[in-house]
């Protein structure tokens, strides 16, 4: 199932910049995350692949970790430039799946599903690499993502209510690819202002794969969660916070 003609790495947080941070869809908890994270930072500098509008770089910069990033979308970084403590943080502009930043660090993490927006397989696999290539000697990589279920869809379609409120709703049309892994979305947000949309390009990966990718980039499954409390993972996790640590690296 092809992209849509124009839709790039950046055609995401270009669309929705202006009034991403309002939406009522986002889990709010960036400050448990953001003290998940610092733990593991452990004093290093951490990089966040699509750092957006700072949802997390921002707390975990308040925990006192020094931070960058890497997004494709200019406008999006806008946003995080005008937050108090945005102006100071470094990020790259590009496609994070290039990893295109200097220096190793102790922590590199891509959370909100935001991995899957990494179109294919190969590519995927290629940003494992870099990442690992990035890390310092005992450093981790950190991806949140939710875990796979096709059975939502029927006849490769899905139809979702988002949410619900007094003044807004937010509504998800998808189409989905079951030999690709590849979900096309579009997100409708109804409210008083009008109506906005937004694409959304997903080639989802189960956690059994992504521990192969890690494999394959001498790195290893260290923990996995199924939230940013450490909670259990089991067979009825709906995400996941998988931590890896190159292979050689000793147990925590």
């Amino acid at each position: 199932m092809a992209s849509a003609e124009g839709y790039d790495a950046a055609t995401y947080g270009d669309r929705m910049a202006d009034f991403y941070d309002e939406l009522p869809t986002h889990p709010a908890d960036a400050d448990v995350a953001a003290r998940f994270l610092a733990d593991l930072a452990e004093g290093g500098l951490a990089l966040e692949l699509g750092i957006g509008t700072g949802r997390l770089a921002l707390p975990l910069a308040e925990h006192g970790v020094a931070v960058s990033g890497i997004d494709a979308s200019a406008a999006m970084v806008a946003r995080l430039r005008a937050k108090p403590g945005g102006a100071e943080i470094p990020v790259a502009i590009g496609d994070f799946a290039d990893v295109a930043v200097d220096g190793r660090f102790a922590l590199v993490f891509v959370a909100y599903n935001t991995f899957f927006s990494l179109l294919d397989a190969d590519t995927q696999r290629g940003c494992f690499e870099r990442v690992a290539d990035r890390l310092a000697p005992g450093g981790r990589f950190v991806i949140e993502a939710f875990v796979p279920d096709p059975g939502r869809f029927e006849r490769g379609q899905h139809l979702e209510v988002r949410h619900v409120g007094v003044d807004s709703a937010v509504v998800s049309v998808s189409r989905h690819d079951a030999p690709t892994q590849r979900v096309d979305s579009l997100l409708v947000r109804l409210a008083d202002g009008g109506v906005r949309t937004w694409p959304v390009h997903i080639r989802y990966s189960y956690p059994g794969e992504l521990d192969q990718m890690a494999d394959r980039a001498g790195l290893r499954l260290e923990e996995r969660w199924a939230g940013w409390e450490r909670e259990p993972f089991t067979d009825d996790s709906v995400k996941h916070v998988s931590v890896y640590a190159a292979a050689s690296a000793g147990s925590r």
